[in-house]
Parts: structure tokens; sequence; C-alpha cells
């Protein structure tokens, strides 16, 4: 049987996901330290409204309150035993918001990093990692979720772990990574790397790409790495709403509706065919993005240039895979992005 996920790709050229999770929770009142995921259970309304918005504002796909869902993270709130219970309704509520929309929304289980180290340097071992995953995929998928969502991985170890983990609870499964580092991830991968990754795995994701990282134009010289490795697999681009800025006790994104409309059309241009949006974008944000998907005709494929002159510099000179390693001038980031 088809997943609905794949299903919607077979039939569209682009699909849009949504925006960010804990910046609108914050504007709902959340505060600094607090787990989100409780909120699954305390004001459910809420966590109805945040997926409200993004559905509204023409989103395909939405992510679950579950980003944290997982017994490492959970332990720090005395709550390790709730991971399975809090997945479950994050999945719940957002079945109900999907199933009232009148069109057809996925709902993405999202799950997060453990926040352990693997590999040599860390002593979270695999065995460990996918029961961990494993519970919270179990969580989710008896939620009602379509899909389940590893996101803002670092390491290649912990992506394994997660896809060891989907294959054992039978669900079709999408994976992001956060390049943040030089245009790597924090424990070094770059994008040429994790398609090899990806493409080796016995239970590979329907759609792999990059989500959170810096800003929007290093997200996307990520998205062009992977296109560059003749992939078919769908690839996701979910970048950050500008750069964020402390102001008056609260952190703000700069980026602008018609940024992220930009940004949206860039992305399709680079090879993305699931479009959303990070850390700081809003449903203003998202419905300036559908808009903009909608009305866009495809064009050739940006240049590193021309995406720095639309959205602004990048952070490092280069990605580190060499692709873009030629010598030419690049624009990098000097305080606040262009927006």
């Amino acid at each position: 049987m088809t997943d609905a996920l794949t299903k919607a790709l077979a039939g569209r050229d682009w699909l849009m996901a949504d925006g960010a999770t804990g910046t609108n929770l914050f504007n709902m009142g959340l505060m600094s330290g607090d787990a989100p995921e409780f909120w699954n259970e305390t004001e459910p309304d809420k966590i109805r409204a945040l997926y409200r918005g993004a559905v509204e504002a023409g989103s395909d796909l939405f992510l679950t309150n579950s980003f944290g869902a997982n017994a490492s993270r959970l332990k720090l709130h005395d709550s390790a035993h709730r991971a399975h219970e809090l997945s479950r309704l994050a999945a719940e509520i957002g079945r109900e918001i999907a199933d009232a929309a009148g069109r057809p929304v996925i709902v993405a289980g999202s799950v997060g990093p453990t926040g352990e180290i693997m590999g040599a340097a860390g002593t979270l071992k695999h065995e460990t990692a996918v029961q961990m995953f494993e519970e919270t995929a179990a969580g989710l998928k008896e939620g009602g979720a379509d899909v389940l969502w590893v996101e803002t991985i670092s390491a290649p170890e912990e992506f394994k772990a997660a896809a060891e983990a989907f294959a054992n609870v039978d669900m079709p499964w999408c994976g992001t990574m956060s390049f943040d580092t030089a245009g790597r991830t924090m424990m070094g991968l770059t994008s040429s790397d994790m398609v090899a990754m990806v493409e080796s795995l016995p239970n590979p994701p329907v759609a792999f790409g990059a989500n959170c990282g810096v800003g929007a134009s290093d997200l996307l010289r990520t998205v062009l790495g992977f296109a560059a490795q003749g992939t078919e697999r769908p690839i996701i681009a979910k970048g950050n709403a500008g750069i964020p800025r402390f102001e008056d006790g609260h952190i703000h994104y700069d980026g602008t509706p018609d940024l992220m409309a930009e940004y949206a059309r860039l992305a399709r241009d680079s090879g993305a065919r699931i479009i959303g949006g990070c850390c700081g974008t809003m449903p203003e944000h998202l419905r300036a993005m559908r808009a903009a998907l909608e009305s866009h005709t495809p064009r050739a494929r940006p240049t590193l240039d021309h995406i720095a002159e639309v959205l602004g510099g990048y952070s490092s000179p280069s990605d580190g895979t060499g692709a873009d390693d030629d010598g030419s001038p690049r624009r990098v980031r000097r305080g606040r992005r262009r927006a």
C-alpha cells in the first residue's frame, strides 16, 4: 500500500511543508526551558492552533509537536517514561486537524535528536539510540502519523539509528540534517556525504534534505550540493526565516514574508520538492511561500552568486565539498542579512 507522502509526491511537482514549532509556541506563552511536548496534554488547544496555522497558510504537511519526545531529552524533566505517550498525543492532535482540513494534509511525526553523542567520541550506544527512537516512533504511529520525520540531526550514527528504529515499527520516513558548521553538520558531514549515506541505508527515506542551520542562503547551497550528486530521491528544504537577533528579552528572526517567498522559488529551482521553513517561519511567511510556489515558473538551477544576491551572503566561503571552491569571490555574511 502506497504511503500518503509517496502518493502526494507522485501527483505533485512540489509540496509545501510547515514552518517553526518553537517560535510559534513561544509566541503563545511557552517559557524558555519548558518542554513543549507537555503542551500536548496541558495545552492541546494551543497545539491545535499551531497545526491549524500551518494548514490554513497552505502547508501540505506539518510536523507534530514531538521533537523532544524521547527518553533522553524528557529525562531532563523527570519524564523519560512518557516518550511514547507524549508522542502519541502529538500525533492524535495532528490527525484531528489534518482530517478536518477538507483537503489532503500529511501528518509528519517529528523526531528530534537525542541530545547525546554517539560514535567514538560519545557514550550513547547504537542499541540504546534505536530503542529511544523506536519508542517515539511507536507513539507517533499509534497516534495516526502518516510518516515519521527525523530532523536537525548532526551525526551519521544517529541518522542510521533512527532509520533502523523506523524499520522496526514499519513506517515510511523522511530525514533532514542541519548543516550549520561551514556547510557541514556539527559532526563534519557534507551534503555529498549525506547523499551517499542515504542511498546506502537498508531502509532509505522517502525524502531527505536539510533543515535549520545558519540561514536560507547556506541551506540552499547545501540543497544544490544534494542535487549535484544526481540523486532521484525527493529533496527537502526547510530553512530559517532570516537571522535571529535578541530584542526585548526575545529572539526575533529578520526574514520577511517577501524574502521567504524568494527562498521558496529558489529552493524549487535548486532541486527541492518539499519546501518549508524552520526557525522563525510564521504563518504569514508560509502564505507568501505558498503563493510564490503556486505562481512560479521553473527556472534554471541558480548559481551561488545569484542566491547570495537575492537572499544575502553565506556564513562561510565554502561548504566543504569543493564544488564551490573555485577561487571566485563569495559574499560572506557580515552582520544582518538583507531582508
